[in-house]
């Protein structure tokens, strides 16, 4: 076994930076690794293991939760109409029409056809909320479009599971089970707002004055798995329940270090989802049965655009509309899960679940290059000068020409001082929770977080700052500090403070010339008044 994951790792690093070379995401090179690894060791059955399963699924989690982090209850609230409304649109019109095909056009049975419809509804959050992410596209309209259906159906999770239950045990009191999953959804509900609510701004506080990013780490983690699990239990999604904590804590002050903490975790466990995707990928059937695959997938892609770009055409212009549809097309990981269990609950038949599973696959597959290439896509079909794209389009938008100050020491408070008398626009991060509390007293805007992290940075608007100002008392912080900052910025927007020659030499190393040394100036000083 540790053979197998040593090959893993290699093939994944191999076949990603080559895609990196000629710039196509990684999700295609973790999805290649898993069908590699499927045929070079043989491990086809491995990918119904329900331990590999559950421990990929906890990739979507971690993603749900990050995604919560960005979307706060108020937030939420702003974006009813694209979840309930949109978003219900998009699965009650697929399901249906792909419902009505099945039964009248193929003639099949009435429960397969129910699964077919429901899955074929679903698009995939993992591969879309990932790209958009990394991209930046998830704050863009068609992005905030795209999220509100995806999160619609995340929460159609729960009413799926009801109906295939209902499909494999006819003999079920539908009144009971309808009435004890409104009573869990409320023990949820009310267990995740009392906690949120009265519970965990405190709680995070302490841990965070342990001064210990251990603790930290593993309360996140806890967050996270603890809010998946009680939603599991209670008979919902392990997402939607990750989901709903990442809501919760937005709205603390921990929310940027909360998720530039997990998004470790997050990215390689998606990273394992992908590879037990690309495991399900069987070339006999492909060989088999490809013209069916073909013409299947090919009338999903256009049956889905075309349902999903006239809902979102309703309150937005083309592009938006163009774009939404054309982002979610693809059929869903959950997609996958739904086939499983059907197939386990004898609702559908072999060569029908193989071939669907198939098709999921490739159409998994597909969506990252057409993601990457969204706009030109669309560009081509739809006129650059389109005047409703000028008018309706909110991006939103970046702060530009300002300061990013790190640290709100004695130093820090003093040049953010001079900026505020002088108008100018500024930002600091502060790791250090009685600092940052001071500064929220003096009506700063300031972030907490630990300026190490890449993602704290990201928050700042890094790229678009005129300086950045290094104003950290730790030396070997600030050399780390220094050394990330190069990562995001040219040199010459680089100031630092540190204490002594010794410490500019260390940072000089890094080729950063803009270094204020504090025992010089103050020697300076001295000198000038005597």
């Amino acid at each position: 076994m540790l053979g197998i994951i040593v090959y893993t790792i290699l093939i994944s690093l191999v076949c990603n930076i080559i895609l990196k070379k000629i710039h196509l995401p990684t999700i295609i090179g973790y999805i290649t690794t898993g069908t590699i690894i499927a045929y070079g060791f043989g491990l086809h059955e491995a990918v119904h293991n329900h331990d590999l399963k559950e421990i990929a699924e906890f990739g979507v989690v971690f993603l749900m939760f990050t995604i919560g982090l960005e979307f706060s209850i108020s937030h939420l609230k702003k974006m009813r109409y694209e979840v309930f409304v949109a978003g219900s649109m998009q699965i009650i019109i697929t399901s249906l029409i792909v419902y009505a095909v099945c039964t009248m056009v193929f003639d099949l049975e009435k429960s397969m056809s129910i699964v077919l419809s429901v899955a074929i509804a679903l698009s995939s959050t993992a591969i879309v909320l990932k790209t958009f992410n990394e991209t930046g596209e998830i704050n863009k309209r068609y992005g905030q479009r795209s999220l509100g259906i995806l999160i619609m159906q995340d929460i159609a999770v729960i009413p799926i599971l009801l109906l295939l239950g209902f499909l494999s045990n006819s003999d079920g009191d539908i009144v009971s089970v309808l009435l004890s999953t409104f009573i869990n959804a409320l023990i949820l509900m009310v267990i995740l707002y009392i906690s949120g609510k009265f519970m965990l701004e405190r709680l995070l506080e302490i841990i965070i004055k342990t001064n210990s990013d251990e603790l930290f780490i593993g309360m996140i983690l806890f967050l996270a798995i603890g809010s998946s699990y009680l939603a599991h239990e209670l008979g919902f999604s392990y997402s939607l329940g990750a989901f709903i904590a990442g809501m919760l804590i937005a709205e603390t002050k921990y929310k940027h270090q909360a998720e530039a903490d997990l998004i470790p975790f997050r990215d390689i466990l998606l990273g394992v989802f992908f590879i037990t995707v690309g495991m399900q990928i069987d070339f006999s059937i492909i060989v088999q049965y490809m013209h069916i695959i073909a013409l299947l997938l090919i009338s999903i892609v256009i049956l889905k655009f075309i349902i999903i770009f006239t809902i979102v055409r309703l309150k937005e212009n083309k592009k938006t509309s163009f774009k939404t549809a054309l982002t979610l097309v693809q059929i869903g990981e959950f997609s996958l899960a739904i086939l499983e269990l059907a197939r386990s609950n004898e609702l559908i038949i072999a060569p029908y679940s193989q071939v669907m599973i198939v098709t999921i696959v490739i159409s998994m597959v597909l969506t990252p290059i057409i993601l990457k290439n969204l706009t030109q896509i669309t560009d081509k079909v739809i006129k650059k000068d389109d005047p409703t794209e000028e008018i309706t389009q909110m991006q939103t938008e970046k702060i530009r020409d300002h300061v990013v100050i790190l640290g709100y020491g004695e130093f820090g408070q003093s040049v953010a001082n001079a900026f505020k008398s002088r108008g100018d626009l500024y930002i600091i991060v502060e790791n250090d929770i009685h600092s940052y509390y001071k500064g929220l007293k003096n009506d700063e805007p300031i972030i907490f977080g630990n300026a190490l992290k890449k993602d704290i940075l990201k928050n700042t608007y890094l790229k678009d700052a005129k300086k950045i100002i290094v104003a950290i008392d730790n030396p070997k912080k600030l050399y780390q500090i220094c050394e990330t900052l190069k990562t995001f910025v040219p040199n010459d927007k680089i100031l630092v403070k540190v204490h002594s020659n010794r410490e500019k030499d260390s940072i000089k190393e890094l080729n950063i010339n803009n270094i204020i040394v504090e025992n010089v100036e103050v020697s300076k000083a001295v000198i000038n008044k005597c």
